[in-house]
């Protein structure tokens, strides 16, 4: 089985990942765009067919529906999409950090390209941060990723990271992400995004006040318990429990990692809190959880099924301070 990564590039400390070409910190677009392995386009071409039998030549027609889409570079097939689909460029990806980066103080931490080319984006820090008590640092970052397959919306996610551990998670409140999805039917009109944006990017205060209150929280082992059967198992510790708990097992890998396996599990913020609770969850989500490799965890972690357990232990953990 191919890598899921093509190429990745980094500035600063090593991400959370692991992965990538390191850069200097502050280095141009450009730059990037070469060491990220973002230096290619997506080309299109219509979709052909032999309307003869395996073995004969026949007359060869088009479908006028759909195109194919494929890298300039190696020629190499992407996907075949409908001729109403709108492509986002891998340029396009790092162009929409230009200004954000020359004039509003974010600094490019880490980008690249996954699945050979289908999925690529970019996470920069927007310069804001804050610390809960312990000195447990937690800054903000703005990831922009796209598909060119159909898996992927081009989205614009305000996303955290905590220091101590690298664990990262998307800022949601009241059940509802603060992303921004633009459908490849639409055309992806970077100022909108950045518009749109600028009031989710506001509300990173508001986030920072619950993430303090769950580190105010302390938790006895019965609600403990009860958290990790309904975020690892989806089972209601209330109800009648079946047999066999699905996903027992990692299940209790995450109460190894609250109980002080973890990293960061020691700080006042985190030990016997809400906020150990959820970062239990992220840690084994980002570094623990069983993989065929670690690009495989990261598009999980960040676009599948991982994401959507990070969601639900960011929601569960909120109910506790609601």
């Amino acid at each position: 089985m191919a890598h899921l990564i093509e190429t990745m590039a980094y500035a600063g400390a090593t991400p959370w990942h692991g992965l990538g070409n390191q850069l200097t910190q502050k280095q141009p677009i450009e730059v990037w765009q070469h060491e990220a392995g973002m230096d290619w386009q997506i080309l299109e071409s219509p979709v052909h067919f032999k309307s003869e039998v395996a073995g004969h030549l026949g007359a060869i027609h088009s479908y006028p529906e759909q195109k194919v889409l494929f890298r300039s570079d190696t020629k190499a097939p992407l996907s075949v999409v409908s001729n109403r689909y709108h492509t986002v460029q891998p340029r396009e990806v790092l162009e929409f950090y230009r200004d954000l980066t020359e004039v509003s103080g974010y600094e490019l931490e880490t980008a690249g390209v996954l699945k050979g080319g289908r999925k690529f984006w970019a996470l920069a820090r927007t310069g804001q941060g804050a610390a809960l008590k312990g000195n447990d640092q937690v800054n903000s970052y703005l990831l922009l990723a796209t598909s060119c397959d159909g898996t992927l919306a081009t989205t614009a996610t305000p996303t955290t990271v905590r220091v101590v551990c690298n664990n990262t998670l998307t800022i949601a409140l009241d059940g509802t992400s603060r992303a921004i999805k633009v459908p490849h039917n639409t055309r992806f009109d970077p100022k909108a995004v950045k518009k749109q944006l600028g009031i989710a990017v506001s509300q990173w205060d508001d986030f920072m006040y619950r993430m303090r209150a769950l580190a105010e929280r302390k938790v006895q082992w019965h609600e403990a318990l009860g958290f990790f059967m309904n975020v690892m198992c989806e089972t209601s510790p209330t109800g009648a429990l079946p047999e066999q708990l699905p996903n027992e097992r990692a299940m209790r890998k995450v109460q190894e990692l609250y109980e002080g396996r973890g990293r960061g599990s020691e700080l006042d913020s985190a030990r016997g809190t809400a906020w150990g609770l959820l970062n239990a969850v992220t840690e084994y989500v980002d570094h623990e959880r069983r993989a065929r490799s670690t690009e495989y965890r990261l598009d999980s972690a960040w676009f599948g099924q991982g994401a959507q357990i990070k969601q639900r232990a960011l929601d569960t953990a909120l109910q506790l301070v609601a």
